[in-house]
């Protein structure tokens, strides 16, 4: 996601940092320059199969299991309806909404876990791969949920594959070409949205078809660039059977917190908040300020779950 220069937080907390900061950051974040994505109106390209895994790269051996136990097989899910029944059913609905808290997206829940998630974008907003940060999550033993946009997992592929294989992390879909997604074209932070229904549709489903051929299975959470939404493109994300989810603790704003601002916001966590923080900018504070805080919270007794153990299907 990565736009995002502060805290954004529910009723329980208040509001973080000025507008003007919020902006300046979110475009030194993983949305990169406007020009990464196409304008309003056009269309974009037919979204590719998942990218073939080059010969020549060695799929990294699987992380070794930790005790966040052995993943259970999902209950099979309906096929989600075509590009054309989208377009069908969602064209001419005009949305009164724009923004991170609409109405059909999911923010927090109702559990006593905290959920962990961590956005990678691509493209010129970072394809790099925080190790330090994964590493202090495998060696706590916290599950955590991993957003990845198409543009790093074609940059990420072998990796890809490895984290998907690690029971303690989870991929969701953040979308293929990093864009805000609105059925009328709407900007977030200078990146153009989705101009339509139909680019709505390849936004979600096209990173949805790469991701299940990297991993062999379909995502099951969805979080679009800028995590901005409309209220109309979050129904067409529950129809294609994804959950939006956006957060109620922006933990490192885009990777632009320093590690003693990210261990203090991300210190602020009670049970049912979900928290967004970044891990493909391993150069950020985002590693440091985690393992700062992480051991503190556990020493409190607060618990950690992956989004599929928290919130509904």
């Amino acid at each position: 996601m990565g736009e995002i220069n502060g805290p954004v937080l529910t009723g329980r907390r208040s509001l973080l940092l000025g507008m003007a900061a919020l902006a300046a950051a979110a475009l030194s974040g993983c949305g990169g320059p406007a020009q990464d994505v196409p304008p309003p109106g056009s269309t974009p390209a037919t979204p590719p199969p998942a990218p073939p895994l080059p010969a020549d790269v060695a799929t990294p051996a699987p992380s070794v299991a930790s005790a966040a136990g052995t993943p259970t097989a999902e209950p099979a899910r309906p096929a989600p309806p075509s590009k054309e029944q989208i377009v069908s059913e969602f064209s001419g609905r005009r949305p009164q909404q724009w923004g991170l808290h609409v109405s059909g997206v999911v923010n927090g829940s109702a559990a006593k876990q905290v959920a962990l998630t961590f956005d990678a974008c691509g493209g010129s907003g970072g394809s790099g791969c925080d190790q330090k940060l994964l590493g202090t999550l495998r060696a706590l033993n916290i599950p955590a949920t991993l957003f990845v946009n198409q543009r790093w997992i074609e940059a990420n592929q072998a990796l890809t594959r490895e984290l998907g294989s690690d029971p303690l992390f989870e991929l969701a879909n953040h979308g293929f070409l990093h864009r805000p997604l609105s059925v009328n074209g709407r900007s977030a932070y200078g990146i153009a949205g989705t101009a339509d229904v139909g680019q709505v549709y390849d936004e979600l489903m096209g990173n949805q078809s790469v991701l299940q051929g990297m991993t062999g299975g379909p995502a099951r959470f969805f979080r679009p660039g800028t995590a901005f939404y409309d209220e109309v493109a979050a129904a067409i994300t529950r129809r294609v059977g994804l959950l939006p989810v956006n957060f109620t603790v922006n933990g490192d704003a885009g990777a632009t917190f320093p590690a003693a601002t990210v261990a203090a916001e991300v210190g602020r966590v009670v049970p049912g908040d979900i928290v967004i923080s970044h891990f493909n900018k391993p150069g950020s504070g985002t590693a440091a300020g985690y393992a700062q805080v992480l051991p503190r919270l556990l020493g409190q007794g607060i618990t950690f779950a992956k989004l599929g153990s928290v919130l509904p299907l």
